[in-house]
């Protein structure tokens, strides 16, 4: 029930003691200012590993073809393993589970122009499904589909620094212009724009694997496979690459344990790293700011403690004119709560503005970007200061609460 009386009480004693006040919520002001900080730090440092995973599917899998190491069945250490149009479609139709799979053919850097513009250009053969996986985003438009594949067809889809590079001035305009690829004309579909990190990859150009094999190959050989593995659970997506792995060791007749004669890079396990790591570093920071706040607690309490002694002979009164002890006990607790959530609000706002300030004024990096405490924190560190509050005047309470009205009145 709210007591004006309480209140102004609380006013009186605060205003009287203003130093002691101010130095009490100090403490705490200053153990919430430092747990936004750190948390707000480590979302930051987080912000910026997670923008080290951008350019591909974070539950994406990537297999390549490599060369054995392990002598199987009689054959040689050495063989290098050629995977084939086969081996993705078994896989595509052994293994369940991945909902986006594509091959993709390595051809490297391509001479490729539009009339009198030139340049050398990453060439990246590959079905539909890729541009998922890779996360690129269109610009202008389309991806490959599976016409595309079917149909053998001479198109391509270009990134933002080839288009850039090779469309200038009036001919500025690439969609639907043709484009020559070591001397074979393909029509631009669409153009890109890839999020990753690394620059080259603006400097790309998608085009159907079909008519790659049949154009600049001449063969069915592809260099790697990727997949996404959905919603699946850790061990789910563990056991679709351990099939994986088992349809193309049978097709190659290679040991499975052999972890040279493929590469796998799961992302899928990254990601896992990654998230265990900055758990451990919340726990770690929620430890040293829970410390830090418990620090101030004790300060408060001890506070109250003085108050209580300074108190005694009011208290006795209060007391002997008919209070409760439980009116005794809330108005100390009161007290404690207000001073706490008080200066903690104040250190939750300074918390954040600075958080705030470095977040508009540090200048980019790799690891490091947009330090924030979100709404769940600010509501976790209010929670927090209310807590400490009751927790600081509880036992000063429960002491003014056991004075005897009778010594407290003989109290000098």
């Amino acid at each position: 029930m709210f007591e004006i009386d309480k209140w102004q009480e609380i006013y009186s004693t605060v205003r009287k003691n203003k130093l002691r006040t101010f130095l009490t919520g100090f403490s705490v002001a200053w153990g919430i200012f430092m747990l936004i900080l750190l948390l707000g730090s480590g979302a930051g440092l987080e912000n910026g590993v997670k923008e080290q995973f951008k350019g591909g599917a974070t539950n994406g899998v990537w297999i390549s073809s490599g060369t054995t190491s392990i002598q199987y069945k009689g054959l040689k250490i050495g063989r290098q393993i050629k995977f084939t149009n086969e081996d993705y479609k078994s896989i595509k139709s052994t293994v369940s589970g991945p909902d986006h799979i594509s091959a993709r053919l390595f051809l490297g850097n391509n001479l490729i122009s539009y009339k009198n513009e030139y340049g050398s250009f990453f060439l990246s053969p590959c079905h539909p499904d890729y541009g998922i996986i890779k996360e690129v985003d269109i610009i202008q438009g389309r991806f490959l589909n599976n016409i595309d594949i079917n149909e053998f067809r001479k198109v391509a889809v270009i990134g933002e620094k080839v288009k850039s590079s090779l469309f200038k001035g009036v001919d500025s305009v690439a969609m639907g212009k043709y484009i020559k690829i070591n001397g074979v004309l393909f029509k631009v579909v669409g153009v890109f724009r890839d999020y990753s990190r690394n620059d080259d990859e603006q400097k790309r150009v998608y085009i159907p694997i079909s008519t790659a094999q049949r154009v600049f190959q001449g063969k069915n050989e592809i260099n790697q496979i990727s997949f996404t593995t959905g919603d699946a659970s850790a061990a789910e997506a563990d056991l679709m690459i351990k099939k994986s792995k088992a349809v193309l060791s049978k097709m190659h007749t290679f040991d499975i344990e052999d972890n040279r004669a493929i590469n796998v890079w799961n992302k899928n396990e990254e990601v896992r790293k990654f998230k265990a790591l900055f758990a451990g570093i919340r726990l770690f920071i929620w430890i040293i700011g829970i410390g830090t706040i418990i620090a101030g607690i004790v300060g408060v309490s001890n506070i109250m403690m003085i108050v209580v002694k300074e108190r005694t002979k009011e208290i006795g009164i209060r007391k002997s004119l008919g209070a409760t002890p439980w009116s005794i006990v809330a108005l100390i607790m009161q007290e404690a709560i207000v001073i706490t959530s008080f200066a903690g609000y104040i250190g939750l706002v300074l918390g954040v503005g600075l958080l705030e300030l470095i977040a508009t004024k540090m200048p980019p990096s790799d690891f490091f970007r947009n330090p924030e405490a979100d709404f769940s924190v600010a509501v976790m560190a209010t929670f927090l200061l209310i807590i400490a509050g009751a927790i600081a005047g509880f036992f000063p309470a429960m002491k003014a609460a056991r004075v005897n009205p009778v010594e407290a009145l003989r109290d000098e």
